[in-house]
């Protein structure tokens, strides 16, 4: 059986609203602390089938593109001094970053729009893996599902 390499995905064609519906979590993160939005779940393939429970729920707990929602006080600043860190916050509010696929404080919350859940995650500042340069690199993004 052949596999071609070369072939490339489709990307996400979802709008950033789509993607990231403007939800209240119901919380404020504290201390050194990062709340983020992970980007919703598909809820059909790009062929237009359905998705099952099962696969929406796995591309959910696998997702590791969010946006950042708050910013804890004491973030990006020295447990020590309280002085901000010298390179600067990793991040700000509105930013799409990559996080940590474990670990943090996970939760969802219900639109009351119908669609499918929104998963929120508090983490450690730290915790933070990169920014992503714009919403079209995001679309272009997948979890990795091992």
């Amino acid at each position: 059986m052949a596999f071609d390499l070369v072939q490339k995905e489709e990307p996400d064609l979802r709008t950033e609203v789509e993607c990231f519906p403007d939800l209240d979590p119901g919380i404020d993160v504290a201390g050194d602390r990062v709340l983020v939005q992970l980007r919703r779940e598909k809820t059909t393939s790009k062929g237009g089938i359905i998705l099952v429970d099962e696969t929406k729920a796995t591309l959910r707990f696998n997702e590791t593109v969010a946006k950042v929602k708050q910013i804890g006080s004491l973030a990006y600043k020295s447990p020590d001094t309280l002085e901000p860190w010298p390179e600067g916050p990793w991040c700000q509010v509105g930013d799409l970053v990559r996080t940590i696929k474990y670990g943090g404080d996970r939760f969802v919350v219900n639109p009351d729009d119908g669609g499918a859940p929104v998963v929120f995650i508090t983490i450690q500042a730290r915790e933070i893996i990169s920014k992503i340069r714009s919403f079209e690199h995001a679309q272009r993004m997948k979890a990795f599902v091992d």
